[in-house]
């Protein structure tokens, strides 16, 4: 018997901002992917934190919609919420 294993694609929450951008560390906050700035701050800079595919280590990294962000198995993708 032969068993397939397939890597099953996180699914990315969609996180709506009204502004042009939001920081890093403020989005982990906002989708509730950590319980406090202090998590987040420790997180990114272990290198924990994706942006985009790729390790980011910049607490203050703007980030538009259309960036992605996974942390801890966790994706999010900013939005543009429409008024």
């Amino acid at each position: 018997m032969r068993v397939v294993v397939k890597k099953k694609e996180p699914q990315l929450r969609e996180i709506p901002i009204t502004t042009e951008f939001i920081r890093l560390e403020a989005l982990l906050k906002l989708a509730d992917a950590v319980p406090s700035g202090g998590m987040a701050k420790t997180l990114i800079q272990d290198g924990q934190v994706l942006v985009n595919g790729e390790v980011c280590t910049m607490r203050g990294k703007k980030l538009r919609p259309g960036d992605t962000a996974s942390c801890m198995g966790a994706g999010f993708r900013v939005t543009s919420h429409e008024a």
